[in-house]
């Protein structure tokens, strides 16, 4: 497995310093955040000469340019804010295309499954297949990532199910876009709502050929109940069943080591338990 670094713990690190920590690393793959978050090098009206210096970044410091991530919510009862979230997935489209970019990190939505059903389902359906088409068009294929909706939770936050978390929703999902579209696998999203390793495991397995890339994390469970995100092998995952699984996978994997107050430690012993 082809191992690398995720965006979301580099919320308030400059691209650079991800690159160089990166490479530092021995790796050669940073999955690049656009527009996901107030942070990111190259927000959703990026300039030419900002895409251009991205892409002068990556090669200065050899580092590959596959994947990246961006942020949305269609599962809103907002039928507006979800075309404003359609649109601007559509912009980021654009961006990852002039980068070569073949994969591009979206969401289905944070809502309570149990929320999103009737119209707001086919809402959210229509939602998809309007980005899935756009990025057909351009050549970069969406990626849906299976996360549920988070919330603080006492000392720490608590994960609830989304229309990605619950298996026969994802099967109903994917059973009803028209495009492409492939899947961001986080096996830590989907323990923290609830489900075993075996569970992951056999999920994994059904989803196989439409995953893009996987992320690689874990939570650690508080004495209160609740979660705090920590590195691969310390959380309340059995990483090691779930890597007899994943290790042989042709899909890449990227470390998303969550807390940005101690990233770069935190992302090295995550890879030093993969390894």
């Amino acid at each position: 497995m082809i191992i690398g670094n995720a965006s979301w713990g580099f919320r308030e690190t400059p691209l650079k310093k991800q690159l160089e920590i990166t490479r530092d690393m021995g790796l050669d793959l940073l999955e690049l955040g656009i527009g996901g978050h107030e942070n990111d090098f190259l927000q959703l009206d990026a300039s030419d000469q900002e895409i251009f210096k991205v892409k002068r970044l990556f090669r200065q410091y050899n580092i590959k340019l596959l994947c990246a991530s961006t942020g949305n919510d269609f599962t809103s009862a907002d039928e507006n804010e979800c075309f404003k979230a359609m649109e601007n997935v559509k912009k980021a489209i654009d961006i990852a295309e002039r980068l070569g970019i073949e994969n591009l990190r979206i969401f289905a939505g944070f809502s309570p499954v149990e929320e999103v059903v009737g119209a707001r389902w086919d809402f959210m359906i229509k939602m998809l297949n309007e980005v899935l088409k756009y990025g057909q068009e351009h050549n970069v294929l969406p990626a849906i990532e299976t996360h549920g909706g988070v919330e603080e939770y006492l000392d720490g936050i608590r994960h609830f199910d989304s229309t990605t978390t619950v298996k026969d929703k994802l099967v109903k999902l994917f059973n009803e876009l028209e495009h492409p579209a492939g899947i961001v696998f986080d096996p830590a999203n989907l323990g923290a709502v609830g489900m075993d390793e075996n569970e992951i495991i056999s999920l994994y397995q059904e989803f196989l050929p439409k995953i893009s890339y996987l992320h690689l994390k874990d939570f650690a469970l508080n004495a209160s109940g609740s979660l705090k995100p920590c590195a691969c092998g310390e959380g309340k995952l059995d990483w090691g069943v779930i890597w007899e699984a994943l290790k042989g996978s042709h899909c890449p994997g990227v470390i998303e080591y969550e807390l940005t107050e101690d990233i770069e430690d935190g992302l090295k012993r995550s890879l030093e338990y993969c390894r």
